[in-house]
């Protein structure tokens, strides 16, 4: 299992992050253009709950779907893990919290991929995408939140 985690501060309230990326909608405005992440249907509609599921599309080297969960969810935190898809293992929990300047956005990600043993070799590659990804995240979310 692999620990990937980003942070960084926006320049908004906390309460207006929080409303931003517990709107479903967020993740077609924060991932990368080539990603073309779709949402495709969630049980909660718009708005994110515990317990809620998402089916969700995109580019990740090749077109693929994915089913995942909010298993956790308190104030200024929640937690999404992947019930099928890409990666044998997946648990994303994102957290906010008060900072100087703004909302600090805390990602940390437990990953894992299939394939045994083939699956660690690319477990770097995974780690260096998702740099990209969560660097473009940053910039977009910056923006959005402007």
């Amino acid at each position: 299992m692999k620990k990937f985690s980003h942070s960084f501060v926006v320049p908004a309230d906390i309460d207006k992050v929080w409303n931003f990326y517990t709107d479903i909608g967020h993740l077609e405005v924060i991932t990368p253009p080539q990603m073309r992440l779709k949402v495709l249907t969630s049980s909660t509609g718009s708005k994110i709950h515990e317990g809620g599921e998402a089916w969700i599309e995109g580019n990740l080297v090749i077109k693929s779907a994915w089913h995942s969960k909010i298993t956790s969810m308190k104030p200024y935190v929640y937690v999404d893990e992947m019930l099928e898809g890409r990666f044998k293992t997946w648990k994303h929990t994102h957290a906010f919290r008060q900072a100087e300047g703004g909302t600090e956005v805390i990602d940390e990600i437990l990953f894992e991929l299939r394939y045994g043993l083939l699956g660690r070799m690319f477990e770097g590659y995974a780690y260096k995408q998702l740099e990209k990804i969560f660097a473009h995240r940053k910039s977009s979310t910056i923006a959005a939140l402007r």
